[in-house]
């Protein structure tokens, strides 16, 4: 309201010095501006009277900033410091408060007044109306039997979904703070409870201290219990969330601390937890993640995963990672270089895991760096790799520790011929020095070096079928030489290789450097792709790899293994920007599938549908004894404008038996979001069991950032 009387302070200061306004009223729309000063003033009619009040008459309005106010007539009386303005009045403050009144009445200076028939609307969602409204102290502005919704209000009398009815509203516009008396929360007209006093802050106010959304969370281990979080503000980069969780078998306390630097961020959440799963123990979890730019342009970021046992993650559905870790990483990439190092301490959860059995500690130095010969040509690329793990036991094999250090140099070199042809040259040489402990099958410094060539020819072809449809079609084979000279060493790093599209034309198709592919061999294949302005587009892709000697440390479901591999089939479709299914499989001698990989998408306004479908065969070299057969599914549909419905499944065919299941309904309008969902988890194991949850929040939309409200507002008949 004090915005009100600075447009009619500034419009008075210009009108007084001018007799001739005093004497002839101004019309057919004057307008009254102060070039060099805050406010402008318009309206119908502008005049002086001779008593010195300053009238303006139709259609006024007031600018000031990014402030505006309009109103029917406003009186100002320069003597008596009061002004009064008919309405309908609005005012519009620039940073999302509007006031809307029918009439207001100011004095003391413009700093106390009444405004009558008033509204105090929030973000254009939140509105306070009121009998009347006083202005004190230009600060507090005090609303009387106020009634405070998000919801639509229909002039045919009928009440909204919910409302705050108050005795008194107080807004403390520096803190930018509601504080209510005497309020009744009502449901319609029913009122359902009654608190004599509380404060909230106004949407305005970007952060602020005080309880977020509570949710009523059941489940058949934990039974019924309630979740209540409260947001604290330490600062405008920091912050703590603490949220109780009670039950008759649980007494949790979750938290969550955020804190943002100039330079960086990091972020911990966790819980601690005494229930009656695991009577007298102290239960609880512990995520942390971290990144930091330091000097020199580097990276530091960290990510930390600690549980107190097993089952904790999947008993408070936490998440269903069931291997733990904590890492450090520090890197710099630059336009001809990288830096990386990273160390990582793994703790697995599974049951039939041992992690005195398993790599826990894990660390690799990468240094990379490339140059561009003036006189040769091409790229030069160097490269220095360092490699580490240790396992905790020391039984000889089961116990073994290695480190590995690579040094490489690649020269890389293409040339596009006048008929198309494309040519790509890769020579390199590396040198790989192992350290083995804890295996008697293998010397304790191993040292190899690997030469490699590779030579790619590609014939890419484009043809336009019709307009707007474009076909891309290139036949492309890699004919590749490498030979390794020197100790064996034990496979730690690459037993789970894959085969796609992907690295048809990789010199070595192992993921990691203990392995590197050996001989003669050809890879062959082709790409096609359909581009089309409107309609499907497509993509597809065929290869194979042909060798002179056998590739044996391919385990047998990979489909490199042997002298030939399989047959790799990938495409994909996408139908009008919506549909897109992705499909790709790899097909032995026989034309019988060894892997086999479905996804589908599904995504428009009314449909956000995925599933996919994976079939592995049998491969004892990575643990499999028995094929592997999946289905998997997630989707949301809007059911309605305020309904939608979602659901994911996730079936193993192998055993014929469900996984995971969960359903949910969320109902939300302008003011109002329902949430319901229901989750099975059917898996168990010696730590964890079987379990249900259900799960139940009731979110009042309007005293936060609004959202999509235009599409969720209610309507009037």
């Amino acid at each position: 309201m004090r915005w009100i009387g600075l447009f009619l302070c500034a419009a008075f200061a210009l009108a007084m010095p001018n007799p001739s306004l005093a004497q002839s009223p101004a019309r057919d729309n004057t307008a009254t501006a102060l070039s060099d000063g805050p406010a402008t003033l318009i309206a119908d009619e502008i005049y002086v009277t001779a008593d010195g009040q300053l009238i303006a008459e139709g259609n006024v309005e007031a600018y000031q900033g990014g402030l505006r106010m309009t109103a029917r007539r406003a009186i100002f009386d320069r003597d008596a410091g009061t002004f009064s303005i008919e309405g309908p009045i609005k005012v519009d403050d620039g940073s999302g408060v509007t006031i809307l009144a029918s009439a207001a009445e100011m004095e003391d200076g413009l700093r106390d007044g009444l405004l009558t028939g008033a509204r105090l609307v929030f973000d254009q969602h939140l509105q306070l109306a009121s009998n009347q409204i006083n202005r004190v102290g230009d600060r507090y502005t005090q609303l009387y039997k106020t009634a405070v919704t998000s919801c639509k209000v229909c002039e045919d009398g009928r009440p909204p979904l919910w409302q705050i009815r108050a005795r008194r509203v107080i807004h403390d516009e520096a803190e930018q703070q509601l504080y209510f008396e005497d309020a009744q929360f009502r449901i319609l007209e029913v009122p359902v409870f009654y608190l004599p006093a509380f404060r909230i802050p106004d949407p305005t106010l970007r952060r602020a201290s005080g309880f977020l959304i509570p949710s009523i969370r059941s489940t058949s281990q934990l039974g019924t219990g309630l979740k209540v979080p409260y947001f604290f503000t330490l600062g405008d980069r920091a912050d703590l969330t603490l949220s109780p969780y009670l039950s008759p078998d649980t007494r949790t306390l979750e938290y969550r601390y955020r804190h943002a630097f100039r330079r960086g961020r990091y972020e911990f959440e966790g819980a601690f937890t005494g229930d009656d799963l695991r009577p007298g123990e102290t239960r609880g979890y512990l995520f942390g993640t971290g990144d930091f730019f330091v000097e020199n342009d580097y990276q530091l970021s960290f990510d930390i995963e600690a549980a107190s046992d097993d089952a904790y993650l999947l008993d408070y559905s936490i998440t269903d990672d069931d291997r733990l870790e904590i890492q450090m990483a520090l890197s710099r990439t630059k336009r001809d270089s990288f830096f990386g190092a990273t160390a990582i301490y793994y703790n697995s959860i599974r049951d039939s895991d041992d992690n005195d059995l398993l790599p826990t500690i894990v660390a690799d130095v990468a240094y990379l760096r490339r140059f561009f010969p003036v006189g040769l040509g091409g790229e030069l690329r160097l490269s220095a790799l360092a490699h580490t793990h240790m396992r905790e036991s020391n039984q000889d094999i089961l116990g073994r520790d290695l480190a590995r250090s690579t040094a490489d140099i690649t020269y890389l070199q293409s040339w596009t011929f006048r008929t198309g042809l494309r040519t790509d040259m890769e020579l390199g040489i590396a040198l790989d020095v192992f350290d083995i402990e804890d295996d008697g099958n293998f010397p304790n410094t191993a040292l190899r070096t690997t030469p490699a060539s590779g030579l790619t020819l590609r014939y890419p072809m484009t043809e336009t079928t019709q307009p707007g449809v474009t076909h891309f079609l290139e036949p492309l084979v890699q004919f590749a030489w490498s030979d390794v000279i020197g100790n064996d060493v034990p496979n730690e790093e690459s037993r789970f290789a894959e085969f796609d599209e992907g690295n048809l034309l990789s010199l070595s198709r192992f993921p990691a450097l203990d392995r590197r592919e050996e001989g003669f061999r050809m890879a062959y294949g082709v790409n096609w792709s359909r581009f089309a302005d409107n309609g499907w587009d497509a993509s597809a892709s065929l290869g194979q790899v042909l060798r002179t000697t056998a590739e044996t440390d391919f385990s047998p479901s990979t489909g490199l293994d042997g002298t030939t591999s399989d047959f790799l089939i990938a495409g994909e479709i996408t139908l009008e920007d919506a549909l897109t299914f992705t499909a790709r499989t790899l097909l032995d001698g026989a034309f019988d599938a060894t892997k086999a990989e479905i996804r589908g998408d599904w995504t428009n306004d009314i449909v956000d549908l995925k599933t996919s479908y994976l079939w592995l065969d049998e491969d004892l070299d990575q643990d499999r004894a028995e094929p592997s057969s999946e289905i998997w599914f997630d989707g949301t549909y809007a059911v309605s404008r305020h309904w939608s419905a979602r659901a994911n499944w996730r079936y193993d065919l192998a055993d014929n038996e469900s996984t995971r299941a969960g359903f949910g309904m969320t109902y939300r309008n302008e003011c109002v979001e329902v949430d319901l969902s229901v989750r099975r988890r059917f898996t168990s194991s010696s730590t964890v069991e079987p379990s249900t949850d259900f799960g139940f929040t009731i979110a009042l939309l309007g005293f936060n950032a609004p959202g999509e409200t235009e599409r969720y507002a209610g309507k009037c008949s």
